[in-house]
């Protein structure tokens, strides 16, 4: 999955091309060649790939531009899509204690977010990324003086489809009002290679 964050790009991959703008996403299976504009663009990649086979490197540790790199566990025989989205808060907003059911990346666009998970705490900034577990309870605050929003890819079991995959921890949380905004993107079929 590509995100932009800024710019315009052009994808070209298996015989196609499309042109993307800032804000938007894209989805593919294979090679693909990304053109930006004369002014450039700012964008992020994930990608999901196998493990490294016992006793070989893993290729894609040495590339200068990674900045997150995390296993997950995936069963071949079952069904996984991957979703990028966006979340968008207001000054002050929380994300109250919850849990995924999957695992995902995130990447922090701007504003601040202040992420605790397993007792451990980390302030996110613009361009930094963090990683979920999914089952892990996550409580996320946003900066008190200015919009703050994060761009995710998760993994999550097909039947999340077209729904929420948030559960929040604490009965009390559940009804609470939330001021985060959600903007899907992507959210398109996988297929685990048992290989």
């Amino acid at each position: 999955i590509i995100y932009l964050g800024a710019g315009e790009i052009e994808i070209a991959a298996v015989g196609k091309s499309s042109t993307h703008g800032e804000n938007s996403a894209w989805f593919g299976t294979g090679a693909c060649v990304v053109r930006a504009s004369a002014d450039g663009a700012r964008l992020w990649r994930w990608e999901l790939v196998p493990r490294a086979a016992e006793g070989r490197a893993d290729n894609y540790s040495t590339d200068p531009n990674l900045k997150a790199s995390h296993a997950v566990s995936l069963e071949p025989e079952e069904e996984y899509l991957m979703r990028c989205d966006r979340v968008d808060f207001p000054p002050g907003g929380i994300a109250y204690t919850h849990t995924h059911a999957g695992p995902g990346t995130r990447c922090l666009l701007q504003g601040e977010l202040r992420v605790t998970v397993q007792r451990k705490t980390i302030l996110a900034r613009p361009g930094d990324p963090w990683f979920e577990r999914g089952p892990d309870p996550v409580l996320a605050s946003a900066s008190a003086t200015a919009s703050t929003s994060f761009a995710r890819t998760m993994i999550l079991p097909r039947s999340y489809r077209g729904r929420s995959s948030i559960r929040y921890v604490k009965p009390e949380d559940a009804n609470k009002p939330k001021l985060q905004e959600y903007t899907r993107f992507v959210e398109e079929d996988i297929e685990i290679d048992a290989g």
